[in-house]
């Protein structure tokens, strides 16, 4: 699959404010700075669809984009920004835990990961949380240009070693890098077909 056309469409500061769910909708979600943004440019192939910033806790709302008027991409806020207040993480939470779990054409999250760091307590908790809430998602690890290959696989097998001690069976990992490319093809193909599955049971 390739991407033709790509624009932003409404930032909402809650779920009620989402466009009419009449599409598929895939949601990128991760810890502060892990490169959303970016991967969201790469992925479109567009250099400021959605607004990159240096400092964390940039993105504050849900950004919805439509893709070839066939689906949604969406940008969710980052999570664990150690400046945020506790109003604002409390106000986080509740506005992403109602997205995830009301949004009734949300077929997959993308969870993103900074494949230089070693396994982190909140992206796990997380991860966990959507499991046991049984939403489909992929982890995504971002960065990879960052770490050589050997590093990063080192990396990518403590995430699966430590997600066993929990999980019956691993969910789907893809390893990506908005600078090289890498992973867009899978990340596309793996959106293609499941939006074939969104048809089907329309």
């Amino acid at each position: 699959m390739e991407i033709y056309k790509s624009e932003f469409v409404i930032s909402s500061a809650n779920v009620s404010q989402c466009p009419k769910p009449d599409r598929p909708e895939y949601a990128f979600i991760g810890r502060s700075n892990v490169g959303k943004s970016s991967l969201i440019n790469s992925l479109a192939k567009r250099k400021n669809l959605a607004k990159t910033s240096g400092s964390p806790g940039k993105t504050i709302t849900i950004n919805h984009f439509n893709i070839d008027n066939k689906w949604y991409l969406v940008d969710l806020p980052g999570y664990g920004y150690a400046k945020r207040s506790k109003t604002e993480r409390k106000k986080w939470n509740s506005m992403v835990q109602q997205y995830v779990l009301m949004r009734s054409n949300l077929l997959s999250l993308f969870v993103l990961v900074d494949i230089r760091l070693e396994p982190q307590k909140i992206d796990l908790e997380f991860i966990d949380w959507l499991g046991i809430s049984g939403i489909p998602f992929v982890i995504t690890f971002t960065k990879a240009d960052k770490l050589s290959g050997p590093a990063a696989d080192k990396n990518i097998a403590a995430y699966k070693r430590k997600l066993s001690e929990t999980w019956e069976e691993l969910p789907p990992v893809i390893v990506t890098s908005s600078v090289t490319g890498r992973g867009r093809e899978e990340l596309l193909d793996y959106i293609e077909k499941t939006n074939k599955l969104f048809e089907e049971k329309q």
